[in-house]
C-alpha cells in the first residue's frame, strides 16, 4: 500500500482538519491543561516548542512505507479547535490515538472524532486499527469501544492494546471475516497521541485522552 496522506474529514458536528504547523499557536491553549498529561507523562508544550513539533509530523515518518496521518479537530458551531487525532499507518496496519482539551471534554467530541477516523481508515483499504489506552482512563476506554476497539489481553508500555480487524474480500468477491473480528460490519462505526507525540512520532502512536 502506498503512503496515504490524510483529506479533510466532516460529522455531526466537526470538522477533522489536516495537520498545518499554523494549527501550533490554538492548539498549545487547547493542551495546556497539565491534567490531560496524568496518564501520558509529560508536560504542556508552548506555541514554539509545538509549532516544531508540527513541523516534524507535517513532515512525515522518515521511514519508508509508514505515514503519519494528523488531524485537528474543530468544533464547527464555535469555530475553535478541541483536540487532535492520529494514526500511523504501515501497510494495512494503522496505531490511532486521540486528544481533546479539557475545556471540550464530556461532550463526545473524541468519540465523534474517533469514529470518523476509523471509518476512514477502513476505506482506505486498512484491515486493522488497534490503540493503546491506560487500564485506569475508563473515558478514553469508552472512546475506543465506541469507535469499534475491542480490548486484548495484550499491554504495552503499560497500557492495554485495543483492537480492530475488519473483513476481508475472500475469492469472487465473498466477503470473509478478518481474524478475531469480534462483531460483524454492523457494529463498526465510522495514533494514539501522548504528551510526547508518540506519533512525532518521537515515541511511536501515542496514548488517549478525552471523550
Amino acid at each position: 500500500m502506498d503512503t496515504m496522506t490524510p483529506q479533510a474529514l466532516v460529522t455531526a458536528r466537526l470538522d477533522l482538519e489536516p495537520l498545518r504547523v499554523a494549527h501550533a499557536e490554538e492548539m498549545a491553549g487547547v493542551l495546556a491543561d497539565p491534567a490531560l498529561y496524568a496518564f501520558t507523562g509529560g508536560e504542556p508544550l508552548d506555541a514554539v516548542a509545538l509549532r516544531a513539533r508540527y513541523a516534524r509530523l507535517v513532515a512525515g515518518a522518515p521511514e519508508p512505507g509508514v505515514g503519519w496521518l494528523n488531524w485537528v479537530v474543530r468544533a464547527r458551531a464555535e469555530g475553535r479547535l478541541a483536540g487532535c487525532v492520529q494514526a500511523t499507518v504501515t501497510g494495512r496496519r494503522a496505531e490511532v490515538a486521540w486528544v481533546v482539551g479539557s475545556a471540550w471534554q464530556g461532550r463526545g467530541i473524541a468519540t465523534e472524532a474517533a469514529r470518523a477516523l476509523v471509518g476512514w481508515l477502513e476505506g482506505r483499504a486498512v484491515r486493522e486499527v488497534v490503540a493503546h489506552v491506560h487500564p485506569a482512563h475508563g473515558a478514553s476506554a469508552a472512546v475506543a469501544a465506541a469507535a469499534g476497539l475491542v480490548a486484548t489481553d495484550e499491554w504495552s508500555d503499560g497500557e492495554v492494546r485495543w483492537r480492530l480487524r475488519f473483513p476481508t474480500a475472500g475469492p469472487a468477491g465473498t466477503v470473509l471475516p478478518g481474524p478475531q473480528t469480534p462483531f460483524g460490519a454492523s457494529s463498526r462505526l465510522g495514533h494514539k497521541w501522548t504528551a510526547s507525540d508518540r506519533n512525532s512520532h518521537d515515541v511511536g502512536h501515542g496514548t488517549n485522552q478525552g471523550a
